[in-house]
């Protein structure tokens, strides 16, 4: 091997025969710290005290070259010079540099706070949004559920109010239904079941709810009956003839408060608004309600809501299959409410509280995106450096996955988590505030409950710095490309037994009616859920189809329990003892990694990571930009290529 830099060439005169050889190790910092921060000047002497060479010495575990030292020179005043390192070179100087700065670089949080003293900014940041996020989440959680469950009682206090022969049994939601669907089927029943909202409309005072009329004086207001035909639609079903028009128009009358006396079916005869069943679509009845709501579940500080609930009743009858299908749905809007002026301050106080919490949160998180696109920008910058720095002195391009080294996948999914926070607790100020009409509960609740999910997520990353650990996270690394290959081949079995089993089997068996169910009810079939049910619920109208059902169930079943869910499990076990034989045998290595090298605890708390890193080779903002321009490839201006460096090639370090 060659020896290191320009110091090859004072290395070829004759050095004296009593000289020992002094190994030196290739990844050791010593060199570099008995250089100043900019390289040496030709013709400056380099020297290396007694106590390094004995440490040098010591050191055996990793590649050596023989270091052959100058001829000592007794000076005037009669004490003797140390001998010089050949590789003491502005090179070799170089490459000690940069790779103090990958090894400091790939650090964590601890190792950089024993190295440099630098305090773990980002980890106190997530530490600090974790608790914040969460707090905020629980109390809109809380604040959510309350509201949806408001909604929903009123839902069915109107449906007991406004809809004829409606029954608490159809409140419950059980599996199978234990009641079949809410539907007219006489013409009678259309027009009584209208009558009855009107007159339930018209007497809401005597309701138990706090109702009123959304009008200044409480007076009722006309309700809106708006009806969809078909343009023509008549059958003669005797001689099988009809005749049709698919165009939709639609009809809407108003239904003033002396409908009650005078009728429905009178007033729309009145009106001239013929009912045609048979070219009748669907009919829709609407109209508006005021209330207000004072929280008994939302503690002492928690002011009363007001609500407008828009009601309508929808007769469904596009199926035209004699049963008219009958639902009741009511939209609530907040309003903003004119309360007690004792209460005010109170309340005030709470919603105070809650916005200096979303605040907090904002902040938290546009700090947290701060840090972290700001350490994936230097990571570009450093990959930059290292490219064009393998480019200039081993003449080889970094590899893709010592590209990839620098990639912080956990800094991208923490940047898409502040994302949606800041977006959620946005919202969420918006809706506690009452500065927006519209109902966007479920919106904030989607961001801020995925983002929270990203937050948790992100705390395996820390978690990962122990060894325990992070053999969950590497297993699970190592896994996921043969689990994606796995899965896409499972699926394809999958989606076959999904479209099958909806042709056949879903006129005649409740859990295959729809494509989506069918996927549901074989996916609860592989995890053994529900398994008697489907066999049990089969129409037993033809033998020919009891037998298909039987052979279908059993070989779905076997096939997936056990042959795809062991195939499963055996593929992570296999990254599991991959992951085990790593720890024993060593991780495999990479180009990047091979110049790194390791370190030890004694490098890191030797502080020779105190000198500033950031001074070599900068990359500016410039720079950067024309390698985006160029496709992503790092080009930058490169210095002349070195006749000799500390390496002789790349491959010299691999070794």
């Amino acid at each position: 091997m060659q020896n290191y830099g320009s110091g090859a060439a004072a290395a070829a005169s004759p050095p004296p025969a009593a000289a020992p050889a002094v190994k030196r190790r290739t990844d050791s910092y010593e060199a570099a710290q008995h250089h100043p921060q900019s390289p040496p000047e030709s013709g400056e002497d380099d020297y290396v005290n007694t106590r390094i060479l004995r440490r040098q010495a010591q050191l055996q575990s990793t590649p050596v070259v023989p270091v052959v030292p100058l001829q000592t020179a007794q000076s005037v005043e009669g004490h003797v010079e140390h001998p010089e390192f050949p590789g003491s070179s502005a090179t070799s100087y170089q490459e000690e540099r940069m790779r103090r700065k990958l090894q400091f670089f790939f650090m964590n949080p601890i190792e950089k706070w024993q190295a440099k003293r630098k305090f773990p900014y980002k980890f106190v940041v997530q530490i600090v949004k974790i608790f914040l996020v969460t707090m905020q989440l629980c109390l809109f959680a809380h604040s959510r559920y309350n509201h949806i469950n408001y909604t929903g009682d009123n839902r069915f206090a109107f449906s007991h109010l406004f809809l004829r022969n409606w029954d608490s049994s159809r409140e419950v939601e059980s599996y199978p239904p234990a009641v079949g669907p809410f539907a007219l089927y006489l013409k009678s029943e259309f027009f009584d079941t209208v009558q009855y909202a009107v007159n339930g409309y018209a007497n809401v005072s005597r309701s138990i709810g706090p109702y009123d009329y959304p009008t200044p004086n409480n007076t009722m207001p006309p309700l809106k009956l708006c009806l969809q035909n078909y343009r023509e639609g008549t059958i003669f079903g005797f001689n099988e003839s009809y005749i049709f028009d698919p165009h939709i128009d639609e009809v809407c009358e108003a239904l003033p408060p002396n409908v009650t006396t005078i009728g429905v079916e009178n007033y729309l005869r009145q009106r001239g608004v013929e009912v045609n069943f048979a070219s009748l679509v669907s009919a829709q009845l609407t109209f508006k309600i005021k209330t207000v709501n004072f929280k008994a579940n939302g503690g002492p500080l928690s002011a009363p809501d007001c609500f407008r609930f828009d009601i309508s009743i929808l007769f469904n009858n596009r199926d035209h299959d004699g049963q008219m299908l009958l639902s009741l749905d009511a939209e609530a809007t907040r309003l903003k409410c004119h309360g007690a002026t004792d209460f005010i301050s109170e309340a005030n106080f709470d919603a105070m509280l809650r916005s200096v919490l979303n605040i907090f949160v904002l902040l938290t998180c546009a700090l947290s995106f701060a840090l972290c696109t700001r350490a994936l920008w230097r990571a570009y910058l450093l990959r930059c450096t290292t490219v064009n720095f393998f480019r200039n002195h081993f003449g080889k391009e970094l590899s893709f996955d010592g590209r990839l080294e620098f990639v912080n996948f956990w800094y991208i999914m923490i940047i898409f988590n502040d994302i949606l926070l800041i977006i959620g607790s946005a919202l969420k100020e918006q809706i506690e505030g009452r500065y927006m009409v519209v109902d966007q509960w479920d919106t904030c609740s989607l961001f801020l409950g995925i983002g929270n999910l990203l937050v948790w997520f992100g705390v395996l990353r820390y978690l990962g710095f122990f060894k325990t650990y992070n053999v969950v996270i590497l297993t699970l690394k190592k896994a996921a490309p043969k689990i994606l290959r796995f899965l896409i081949a499972a699926l394809l079995i999958y989606a076959g037994f999904v479209f099958c089993g909806w042709l056949i089997l879903g006129p005649y068996h409740m859990k295959f009616r729809s494509l989506a169910t069918t996927s549901e009810c074989l996916f609860a079939l592989i995890n053994g859920d529900d398994m008697f049910a489907t066999f049990a619920t089969l129409s037993s109208k033809a033998t020919w189809l009891w037998w298909f059902c039987q052979i279908y169930l059993y070989s779905f079943i076997s096939l997936y329990i056990y042959v795809v869910l062991s195939l499963f499990i055996a593929v992570i076990m296999d990254a599991y003892d991959t992951i085990k034989a790593y720890y024993k045998d060593g991780f495999p290595t990479t180009d990047l990694k091979a110049f790194v090298g390791t370190r030890t605890a004694e490098d890191i708390s030797s502080g020779v990571f105190m000198n500033d890193l950031d001074d070599f080779d900068q990359t500016n903002f410039v720079d950067v930009v024309k390698s985006l321009c160029c496709c992503g490839r790092c080009r930058r201006d490169q210095e002349p290529p070195q006749a000799t460096s500390g390496y002789t090639s790349l491959s010299s370090i691999m070794k």
